[in-house]
């Protein structure tokens, strides 16, 4: 349980309705200040559209999110960021056409909420964008296309892009999607790291063996509801999450 003085994000009876189907169907959730949060579950649980509800990119149909205390109930995604909420998506995105480090810059200069959106560049953002890529590994391409760069060199960029502003929580959609196995123990390695540092992370995962070595605590979702609420090693042997996933989720942690 999160105390009071701890929870950093809280959902209050959090649902989105599409006509008769609910795909978020009354989630009561807290999360506190530096943990870090798997959410797992089978495809159409409502794991996306609950990350969308959260993240302010889809307006709730009923109840409250809470962010420091504080409603961000229909706040806007860029406003949220701006509060301390950073959001990378399923899909690796960048501007393909632009170099690593023109990439990152305009995260340093836009991403702020403190100065004037555009792109002119100071030598104090120049620093700040190539301290970063240092830090994530990707100065030796900060001259390269995004376009031109492996998928695992595009995620740590994504995120980089979405931490370089220190936000207060992270949220990840399927972080490690398309990743050899390898390459997901280098991602591993970022996220412990993150850890370290205090951020509270929150992430969707299908790979269990990300899950339950990166989260401290797992949530698993079934038709827009919340249906396990612990520690990811009690995944396996929860009746009701076996039956759901037919007992793959289950063999594939034993396997990990």
């Amino acid at each position: 349980m999160v105390s009071a003085a701890a929870i950093l994000l809280e959902c209050r009876n959090v649902f989105k309705h599409y006509g008769a189907l609910a795909a978020v169907d009354g989630i009561d959730l807290k999360i506190g200040g530096g943990e870090a949060v798997g959410i797992g579950g089978p495809n159409g649980a409502g794991k996306t559209t609950f990350f969308d509800l959260i993240s302010g990119l889809t307006a709730v149909s009923g109840g409250q999110v809470l962010f420091e205390g504080h409603s961000i109930t229909g706040s806007p995604p860029h406003r949220l960021f701006h509060k301390g909420m950073a959001r990378t998506f399923q899909i690796t995105s960048g501007f393909g056409s632009l170099t690593v480090l023109e990439n990152m810059l305009t995260s340093v200069v836009n991403g702020s909420g403190r100065e004037s959106a555009g792109l002119l560049f100071k030598k104090r953002h120049l620093d700040i964008a190539m301290d970063t890529l240092e830090t994530y590994g990707l100065s030796s391409i900060a001259q390269q296309l995004v376009s031109d760069i492996p998928v695992l060199e595009r995620k740590k960029l994504m995120v980089a892009s979405a931490v370089v502003h220190k936000p207060k929580i992270l949220l990840l959609d399927e972080p490690v999607g398309g990743l050899m196995p390898g390459e997901i123990d280098e991602f591993i390695k970022l996220m412990q790291r993150l850890k370290g540092q205090g951020m509270t992370i929150v992430f969707i995962e299908h790979v269990m063996r990300f899950l339950t070595t990166v989260a401290d605590r797992a949530l698993i979702m079934h038709q827009g509801k919340l249906i396990y609420d612990g520690q990811p090693s009690g995944i396996a042997k929860d009746e009701l999450v076996k039956s759901v996933y037919l007992g793959s989720a289950a063999d594939s942690m034993r396997s990990a």
